[in-house]
């Protein structure tokens, strides 16, 4: 993997962490949590694809050619 590529990515999944997390501490995650005990499902999306792009980016700036 090319080390632009990782680079990219972990841009990428620091702004989807930063989005998940905004999106975790919403209102309406709150009164969701507060209901059924979980946070939205959207901020779980966020909060995932971004720790999977931030690890798939790190490996390509480690190993990356």
């Amino acid at each position: 993997m090319n080390k632009v590529i990782g680079i990219i990515l972990l841009v990428v999944g620091i702004i989807l962490l930063y989005f998940g997390y905004e999106a975790y501490n919403s209102p309406a995650s709150e009164i969701s949590n507060a209901v059924t005990g979980e946070p939205t499902d959207n901020a779980m999306w966020y909060l995932i694809g971004g720790a999977i792009a931030v690890i798939v980016g790190l490996y390509g700036v480690v190993r990356g050619k």
